[in-house]
Formats: structure tokens, sequence, C-alpha cells
């Protein structure tokens, strides 16, 4: 089963080219949504925010085959190459982990991500605990906790913080 690919993409855009960048993002954007395998692409920050004339991009792809394709195809060449005009060199990323747990369009104070993801793992460890800790109890004290971190680490990627993150999406954008 394939997981979805996220990307941050950060700009910085030339003094002077923000209206063109922004109608040609918008532009691009849109022509974008028509390839199969893109699932989402927003704006993280606002050219008019900052001063800085920095924009963010999180782009989303069904899989890594689709990302490749959308990064190798004639439109995003074209795009990149228009872009470059404008911009200083963009700076691609892939968001693993509790960046990609987190992925909205601000980010939410570390604080509450901290507190929601203390809400995945406490209860992931009890379980682990009362499953596969108690099961190990008697084997190799490294042995056990490896085993421990590493099914922690698949729970809380797979299904935990993916669920406890949409139940608290309300709260953590507020």
């Amino acid at each position: 089963m394939s997981r979805p690919i996220h990307v941050a993409i950060t700009r910085k855009v030339i003094p002077g080219k923000e209206k063109e960048f922004e109608a040609a993002l918008q532009h691009f954007l849109g022509e974008s949504f028509k390839r199969d395998g893109v699932h989402g692409a927003m704006m993280i920050t606002s050219l008019k925010e900052d001063g800085k004339n920095e924009i963010g991009i999180l782009r989303t792809f069904k899989d890594e085959t689709e990302k490749d394709a959308f990064y190798n195809s004639e439109l995003f060449k074209k795009w990149e190459a228009y872009a470059g005009m404008l911009t200083e060199d963009a700076v691609y990323r892939d968001l693993t982990g509790l960046e990609a747990w987190f992925r909205s369009p601000t980010a939410p104070p570390r604080w509450k991500m901290a507190l929601v993801t203390l809400c995945g793992v406490f209860p992931t460890s009890i379980f682990l605990n009362y499953t596969i800790g108690h099961w190990m109890k008697d084997g190799n004290v490294l042995l056990r906790i490896f085993m421990v971190a590493a099914c922690m680490v698949g729970l809380l990627t797979w299904v935990v913080m993916p669920f406890v993150t949409k139940v608290f999406k309300g709260w953590l954008r507020k």
C-alpha cells in the first residue's frame, strides 16, 4: 500500500515580481490539479504577511511514482523555468514524521503539537507495554526496548497520528 508524499517548497520572490509570481503560481496550481496522482497543493505562507518575499507551498502526491512523474513532466519543467526568472532558487524537501502529521496552511504552535503527540504516544505506549512488552518481559532488555520503539514508530506514523491529528484538527488551527 502506498502512502501520500508531502513536499514543502520554499521560494524567495524577487522584489517587484510578487504580483506576476502570484498570478503565475495560481495558474500553475490549477493546471497541476489536472494530473493524476496530485492530491493537493496549498500556500503555506503569503508574500504580504512577513515582508521577506518568501512563499511556501505544500504539495501532496498519491505516492512516490506520481511525485516523480510530476516533477519530470513538461508542465513542471516549464513552470520551473518561468518561476526561476521571478524567484531565487527554490528549496524542495520531502516532509516526513511530525512535520507531515501537522501539515496545514499555518503551523500550529509547538506546544499544541507536543500535546497532540503526547495524546498519541501515551496510549500507544500503554498498549505496547501490555502487548509486546509483556510478551517479551523476560527477553533481552535492549531487544525489548528496540522492538517497542520500532512498533511505536510504525503505529504512530501509519495509524495513531493520522487519527489523532484528524480528531484535534479544529483545536490545532485555533
